[in-house]
């Protein structure tokens, strides 16, 4: 079965971007999430690819929503 990348429901702070990520790769979430920083002070990069991110990785098909 193929590996298909999804916001995480467990390991998230803001939207479960940079935990879906690291799950997906295998690596720990703090790696992902430093890069996200670093990223921020690009110009116009880790804000915007972040918030496309959020709306276009679907949640965890599991997650129960109301």
């Amino acid at each position: 079965m193929a590996k298909k990348l999804y916001r995480s429901s467990t390991n998230k702070k803001i939207c479960g971007v940079c935990g879906g990520l690291a799950e997906y790769f295998d690596i720990d979430v703090t790696i992902v999430r430093i890069l996200w920083i670093i990223a921020l002070f690009l110009p116009f990069c880790g804000l915007l690819a972040y918030i496309i991110a959020a709306l276009i990785i679907p949640s965890e098909p599991n997650q129960i929503t109301y």
